[in-house]
């Protein structure tokens, strides 16, 4: 008997997870947002003083690389503009080529199309060759509707402007108004250990689901502060190896958190430990950490908090480091992807992305309709290797697209016609924008919808450098994002479908290794190491799952075991959390159970 198709209402993506998700309010979110609202807003400003032309575009840009941390700020507003300079010389040298010569301007999009989807798929470029390809074709498109003598002025000066406008923005304002990324670390391990302090005096289901969020995401942001707080070259590498123990021991105690809170619910709190964790919460949120810290005394019948308070004694004590034994040094990995050149999945995927590209540029010049040329960004947005990734941002396109599409017209109609000068029009701009970047800084799962309401808001409000009251711009510009996605989403099910499902026995084999190898560590700190990294690995395979359960019912129709996937990595979360009280207790059949499901 065949087994049964695995419905939508499998999923644990469910709308009431996604509104979960719209108004969690995540540590430092609101704050993230606000500030990435001041920096959108502040670009509208110097862009209408300087009237930089076009200046929905600078906007967009620093929503889409506002960062948390000035550093990173810093970093990635020097990187762009660096980058914009190598990639007008690539469509310079291309212009000599293609201008007045059709034929030749449609080879050239078809070869670089098919060249950056390539190395989209096939390289560690991914997935900035996207973003490449996106603004080397759409500059040679532009560049073609407009008179020839415009050509270099427009590429030299209003080009790099709508980039160095974000850039300077980013580097001046982020600098007064982000914080250090030392900062956000510390922020990060208290927001952890106050959930796990709420956790152990008691929460209802919809805390505990909050919780499971912020345990899923491991230490990987984390991380990424520590390196920033690195090249910030202000502390001490002593300070950065004790907060880098700190953000794995955090994880680690919050999955115990989160299984004592499951697994006893109504026993009576262990106060002792909990004020211990809220000590710990308060010198972190200072931007300090604790040394030497006291275990707290636990309830002998609670092997969880016992070694939640053991777990604190090492908190932020490095592990020390064994001396390594003499061993050839490993390979280090090249540019390209093993099975760069001998997989084809990778051709395939650069010749569906190239054809949906050629087919939107080849209606847009047909039907003569310049305005909807936001269907050609879209094939390069949408494009994922499987049919579940692509199907999950062509929704968050879309729902986001019309959200914003729909607050840009409601404002031209509705609040425009009452604005008296340029202040109220930035009041707005930055109240839609603190709309967007909320959902931006949200969960990944709903994050693209955040920069589509955002980016739909900017083209219907913003044409020129002033505000407009064209609604033909919105019109137009919405209806090429949607016809984008219909040829994109046409292309991707129609030739060669890569399934979500085909990668998910390797992340449930990945899961276990990790496991296995938090059961061979010797002491506290790499165990909990190893449930940081796990943590990290099954939200990947989560997402995975739901990204299967998202594909058409044909496809659906062959994961036989796609519910054995997703207990097989809620038992291995489960597992990193039991082994750190019980290393021992049947932990290598449970190992191999996980196992087993991958098979």
């Amino acid at each position: 008997m065949a087994p049964p198709v695995p419905d939508m209402t499998d999923a644990p993506l469910t709308p009431a997870r996604l509104w979960r998700l719209v108004r969690d309010p995540t540590p430092g979110r609101l704050g993230y947002a606000l500030r990435m609202a001041a920096g959108c807003t502040a670009t509208v400003l110097v862009g209408e003083i300087w009237q930089v032309p076009d200046l929905a575009v600078p906007a967009l840009v620093t929503m889409a690389l506002w960062q948390k941390d000035r550093v990173t700020n810093a970093v990635a507003g020097i990187a762009v503009n660096i980058l914009i300079l190598i990639l007008l010389l690539l469509i310079y040298g291309l212009i000599g080529l293609t201008l007045d010569h059709p034929l030749a301007l449609v080879a050239a999009i078809t070869l670089l199309s098919l060249g950056f989807f390539f190395l989209g798929s096939a390289s560690k470029l991914k997935p900035m060759a996207y973003m490449l390809g996106l603004i080397v074709v759409y500059g040679l498109v532009a560049i073609d509707q407009v008179p020839v003598g415009e050509v270099v002025t427009r590429a030299l000066l209003y080009t790099d402007l709508f980039l160095a406008v974000p850039g300077a923005v980013m580097i001046v304002l982020g600098l007064l108004i982000c914080p250090s990324p030392r900062r956000v670390l510390t922020d990060d391990i208290a927001a952890r250990l106050r959930v796990s302090a709420a956790l152990l005096r008691g929460t209802d289901a919809e805390a505990r689901a909050h919780a499971t969020d912020l345990l899923r995401e491991g230490a990987t942001g984390m991380a990424k502060s520590l390196r920033m707080a690195g090249l910030e070259r202000l502390w001490r590498p002593a300070d950065l190896a004790c907060l880098h123990q700190a953000a794995v021991s955090a994880v680690a105690v919050l999955a115990l958190a989160e299984a004592e809170a499951t697994r006893a619910p109504d026993a009576p709190p262990p106060q002792a430990l909990i004020d211990t964790l809220e000590h710990m919460a308060a010198i972190f949120a200072e931007g300090d950490y604790p040394t030497a810290i006291a275990a707290p005394a636990t309830p002998a019948d609670r092997p969880a908090c016992a070694t939640m308070a053991a777990l604190l004694a090492v908190f932020t004590t490095p592990a020390p480091t064994p001396k390594q034994p003499d061993t050839p040094a490993e390979k280090k990995s090249g540019f390209f992807t093993p099975d760069a050149f001998t997989n084809p999945t990778h051709v395939r995927f650069a010749v569906k992305g190239t054809a949906a590209v050629m087919t939107s540029y080849l209606l847009f010049r047909i039907v003569d309709w310049p305005g909807i040329h936001t269907c050609i960004i879209t094939c390069f947005i949408v494009a994922q290797p499987t049919m579940g990734e692509m199907i999950a941002k062509l929704t968050l396109r879309i729902s986001g697209a019309l959200i914003g599409g729909a607050i840009g017209i409601a404002a031209i109609v509705f609040v425009q016609p009452h604005l008296q000068d340029i202040t109220g029009f930035l009041i707005l701009v930055f109240a839609v924008s603190l709309l967007a970047a909320w959902v931006k800084t949200g969960d990944e799962r709903i994050a693209y919808a955040g920069f589509q309401i955002g980016l739909a808001f900017y083209l219907t409000d913003l044409k020129g450098y002033s505000p407009t009251s064209d609604m033909t711009t919105a019109r137009d510009r919405i209806v090429g994002i949607m016809v984008g996605n219909a040829i994109t989403y046409a292309m991707f099910t129609s030739f060669w479908p890569t399934s979500a499902y085909d990668g998910i026995a390797r992340r449930l084999h990945a899961v276990a290794a990790l496991l296995r190898r938090q059961h061979a560590a010797t002491t506290r700190q790499d165990q909990a190491a190893c449930v940081a990294a796990l943590q990290s690995a099954v939200s990947q395979g989560e997402r995975q799952v739901e990204y299967a359960l998202a594909e058409p019912i044909h496809m659906r129709a062959e994961m036989d075991q796609i519910i054995s996937f997703r207990t097989g990595f809620a038992d291995a979360a489960r597992l990193g959390a039991d082994m750190l009280t019980d290393p021992h207790t049947e932990t290598a059949t449970r190992i191999a159970a996980v196992e087993a499901r991958a098979s």
